[in-house]
């Protein structure tokens, strides 16, 4: 007996044993729960088995490769914060190295010492940041340059022969995305507007990567693109439209890498969790639905609205806001499995986005801006004609610009809002961590606010010209600039025309002084 379990032992501690090379896959434990696990595996993955699992090479590999191992989570994330704080340190020495042109050699520990404090307290203040602790105020020192001209500050940075829907903006905001409805996906830079367009692979290549064959109404395929949204990392691009699929490029060399599939009717909504790969998608099909980019998995399906979810917007947290054509605007918080409902006066909202974790801004069809509090069912303020036409005589009758105040969440019973579909309220947007918000219609103007929490208040601070259906706006991180997409179409239809607006991407430098 004692020398059978010698053999055994030493059977179990041979390396050259396939089925225990084998038991290197143990070490790579996927980051999710047993549920969605399982939910994962029903979709079909582009992962090779034998690229993914290392280990079932093991027959082929040298006693030297064996010993090897694969990097662990937490290997993983000490060399990520290593680089991450070296990059502080870099920041800080090459900003010390511009204030001070002199520097003693016997000082460097003493320089070292104060770079790493000046390393801490930045992390400090972006990890506030991020929290939603600290609110940077700056609305009430923007400053937006006058030119002269029919757009105001604006100016025209990339073209599209049809109606821009969509623009977003890389996490370094050195460049930018845009897409229309003809199917163009354009990637430019900010500074110089040079422009690179990406091109749709065949049709074979789409289907090799996961695109189905149009079902129900749909006929034939579009690349009709109602919305796009940028990773942190700046790695990916995803894009969604008629076709009912959220696409998935790689921003380095703007080639195809996937197309999920999934949705029953068109993609209109794209957001993807900052510092993750983690990408939501809202569609007409009244639902939301979670993918993992990197992975190229999907993850979980949100239930909740209505009727067709329009918009969507999500922070850090595992938290996603989306807006309905059902009279409401939802908050899934995903991790606890539960949602809030908020119910709007208006009929249809068409836009929301996060203030911080907590407040969050939407647009109606009604012409109205509401400031919503997550411990609250109704608006806490309403900003009613929020982008009233130059042809209408109710400016005189607004208070403080704009603003009509209301109590306890209900209208003002003065001023009717405009059912003008020219003053709907289609894109709103919030500069990261600040007060200052921006919001477009069709009415021939963008607007800037100044949202005041403490006061449960919006005051108008800028009322800037643009001609067209502005129909998504992006702020740039550092607050330096506006993007906004215009066109001469609304983004969803076709149910009001400009001929005079020019279709594509307008930019307004802001100074904060």
């Amino acid at each position: 007996m004692p020398a059978n379990k010698k053999n055994r032992n030493k059977q179990k501690a041979s390396p050259r044993d396939p089925f225990f090379a084998n038991d290197s896959r143990k070490r790579r434990k996927p980051n999710r729960d047993d549920d969605d696990a399982n939910a994962a595996d029903e979709i079909d993955s582009d992962f090779d088995d034998d690229d993914f699992f290392a280990g079932e090479r093991g027959e082929n590999l040298s006693e030297q490769e064996e010993e090897q191992e694969e990097e662990t989570g937490a290997e993983a994330r000490k060399r990520i914060a290593q680089d991450f704080l070296r990059k502080y340190r870099d920041a800080a020495k090459k900003k010390k190295e511009e204030d001070e042109e002199d520097g003693s050699e016997g000082a460097d520990e003493d320089e070292e010492g104060a770079r790493d404090s000046l390393v801490a307290e930045k992390l400090m203040k972006d990890q506030q940041e991020e929290s939603g602790r600290v609110r940077r105020a700056i609305a009430s020192r923007v400053q937006v340059p006058e030119t002269s001209g029919t757009d105001g500050g604006f100016r025209v940075l990339v073209k599209h022969r049809h109606s821009v829907t969509a623009v977003a903006l890389s996490e370094d905001d050195t460049k930018g995305f845009s897409a229309s409805k003809d199917g163009t996906i354009m990637q430019w830079d900010v500074s110089t507007g040079k422009c690179e367009k990406y091109r749709w692979p065949s049709d074979s290549v789409l289907k090799s990567h996961g695109l189905k064959d149009p079902q129900g109404k749909a006929k034939k395929q579009s690349k009709h693109v109602l919305a796009l949204a940028a990773s942190s990392d700046g790695r990916y691009l995803a894009t969604g439209g008629l076709d009912r699929h959220v696409h998935i490029w790689d921003a380095r060399t703007r080639e195809h890498v996937q197309a999920f599939p999934g949705h029953r009717g068109p993609v209109s909504s794209l957001a993807f969790r900052q510092g993750s790969s983690e990408l939501f998608s809202g569609s007409f099909d009244r639902t939301i639905k979670i993918w993992n980019v990197e992975d190229r998995t999907y993850m979980n399906t949100l239930f909740g609205h209505q009727s067709e979810v329009i918009s969507i917007d999500c922070l850090r947290k595992e938290r996603v806001l989306t807006a309905g054509r059902d009279h409401t605007m939802q908050m899934f918080k995903v991790h606890e499995e539960s949602r809030l409902i908020f119910r709007a006066p208006a009929s249809s909202l068409e836009c929301c986005c996060f203030v911080n974790n907590d407040e969050f801004l939407s647009g109606s069809d009604d012409g109205s801006i509401e400031f919503w509090r997550s411990v609250k069912k109704k608006p806490t303020y309403i900003v009613k004609n929020a982008h009233t036409l130059p042809t209408e005589s109710t400016k005189s009758e607004q208070i403080d610009g704009g603003r009509m105040p209301t109590e306890n969440g209900h209208h003002h019973p003065d001023n009717q809002p405009s059912s003008s579909v020219f003053s709907w309220v289609s894109a709103v947007n919030v500069c990261r961590n600040s007060d200052l918000a921006a919001s477009g219609a069709g009415n021939g103007s963008v607007r800037l606010w100044a949202i005041e929490s403490e006061t449960n208040n919006i005051k108008l601070c800028h009322d800037v010209p643009l001609v067209g259906f502005v129909n998504s706006l992006a702020f740039a991180k550092s607050a330096k600039f506006l993007i906004a997409g215009v066109g001469q179409e609304p983004r969803l239809g076709r149910w009001g025309r400009i001929p005079e607006a020019q279709n594509g991407v307008s930019i307004l430098p802001l100074k904060i002084s």
